[in-house]
C-alpha cells in the first residue's frame, strides 16, 4: 500500500513539475528556458506524438507528419487576418485555427488512404514521397504559399487580455494542449477503436476474420494522427511568427523521426522526452561542440541512445524500474 502511495506521489510530482517550472527557475533565466527550450520542446513533442501514436498503437511509421503539421500551419497563415502577405485573410484566429486542424485531419486521412495497403519500408517511402511532393509544391507556388519566403506575421490571438506571443502565455497554452492530446491518446487506445487498432498491429488477418475493416481503421488512425500533428503545426507557426517551406522540408521531417526514436516508440511520453533532448542539444550545440556541427552531435546522441536502448529513453526508464524492483525484492 505504501509503495502504491509513493508511486502516485511521484506521478503527481512529475505532472506538476512542468506547470511549476517557470516559477522554480531563476527569474533571469525563466523566460529563456520557458520560450527557447521547454516551449519549443512541447511544440515538437506534439508533432512527434502523432508519429509515436501511429508507431506504438498502429505498428507503422509515417514520415509525412511534419508535412501534415505544415498543412495546418499554412491554412492558418493563409486565412487569418494580419498575415503578410495577405493571401485570403479576413478570419480571426478563433475561426482559422479550427480550419487548420480540419485541414490537417483531412490531409492525414488522405495520406492514410494512399498508404493504407503498404507496410514497413514501403510505407516509409510512400509517406516520404508524399511529404516531399507537398514540400516542392509549396516551395514553387507563389499565389497561395508565397514560395520560398513563406507567410509571416502569424502572431496568434490574445488570451484573457494577454498577448499569445508572451513566453509564459505561449508555454502554458502549449502545455495545456499537449496535456489534452496526451490524455486523449491514452484514452483513445482503451476504446474499442484503439483496441481494434492494436489488434491490427499484432495480427491484421485475425482482426479481419472477426469482421473489422483493417483498411478503415488504419485510415482513421492517420486521421487522428493528422489532428494531433495539426495542433503542433498551428503552435509551431505561431511560435515562429509564420511558416515557410523549410518548416516542412526533409530536414524537419527527419528531425521529428529522430525525436520519436530517441524518446522511444513504445509509449506516447517518448515523443516529449525525445523532443526535449533534441531541443536541449539544438539550443546548446555551440557551447557543447560546434553550432555548424549540430547534425553530427545529434547523430552521435541518436546512435548512443539507440545502441544502448533500441526502444529509446522510455526503454532505459523501463530497465531502471525493473532493476530497482529486483534490488528491492532482493533486499
Amino acid at each position: 500500500m505504501a509503495e502504491r502511495a509513493a508511486r502516485w506521489l511521484i506521478v503527481a510530482a512529475l505532472l506538476a513539475l512542468p506547470w511549476l517550472l517557470p516559477m522554480i527557475l531563476p527569474p533571469h533565466q525563466a523566460q529563456f528556458w520557458t520560450a527557447n527550450v521547454f516551449g519549443r520542446a512541447i511544440v515538437f513533442g506534439i508533432i512527434a506524438l502523432s508519429l509515436t501514436f501511429l508507431a506504438t498503437y498502429g505498428g507503422f511509421i509515417s514520415l509525412a507528419q511534419m508535412m501534415i503539421a505544415g498543412t495546418a500551419g499554412y491554412t492558418v497563415a493563409i486565412f487569418v487576418d494580419g498575415a503578410v502577405p495577405a493571401i485570403v485573410g479576413g478570419l480571426s484566429y478563433a475561426a482559422a485555427v479550427p480550419l487548420g486542424l480540419a485541414a490537417a485531419t483531412l490531409m492525414g486521412l488522405l495520406v492514410g488512404a494512399i498508404a493504407v495497403r503498404t507496410r514497413d519500408i514501403y510505407l516509409l517511402m510512400i509517406t516520404l514521397a508524399l511529404a516531399m511532393g507537398v514540400f516542392r509544391f509549396v516551395e514553387t507556388n507563389i499565389a497561395w504559399f508565397n514560395g520560398y519566403e513563406g507567410i509571416r506575421n502569424v502572431v496568434g490571438p490574445r488570451l484573457f487580455g494577454y498577448d499569445f506571443r508572451n513566453a509564459y502565455v505561449f508555454y502554458y497554452a502549449a502545455l495545456a494542449v499537449a496535456g489534452l492530446l496526451y490524455g486523449g491518446v491514452l484514452y483513445l487506445v482503451r476504446t474499442p477503436f484503439g483496441l481494434v487498432l492494436q489488434g491490427i498491429r499484432d495480427n491484421a488477418r485475425r482482426v479481419a476474420a472477426l469482421g473489422y475493416s483493417v483498411a478503415l481503421h488504419r485510415i482513421l488512425a492517420f486521421g487522428v494522427a493528422g489532428f494531433i500533428a495539426g495542433a503542433g503545426g498551428v503552435l509551431a507557426t505561431i511560435y515562429n511568427i509564420g511558416i515557410s517551406p523549410g518548416s516542412i522540408g526533409l530536414g524537419a521531417t527527419v528531425n521529428i523521426l529522430i525525436m520519436s526514436v530517441i524518446g522511444g516508440l513504445g509509449h506516447p511520453i517518448g515523443a516529449f522526452i525525445g523532443a526535449l533532448i533534441f531541443v536541449v542539444f539544438d539550443t546548446f550545440a555551440a557551447d557543447l561542440y560546434d553550432r555548424d556541427r549540430f547534425n553530427t552531435l545529434i547523430g552521435l546522441v541518436f546512435l548512443a541512445i539507440v545502441l544502448v536502448s533500441p526502444d529509446g529513453m522510455v526503454g532505459v526508464g523501463a530497465r531502471l524500474r525493473r532493476l530497482l524492483g529486483v534490488r528491492h525484492a532482493a533486499a
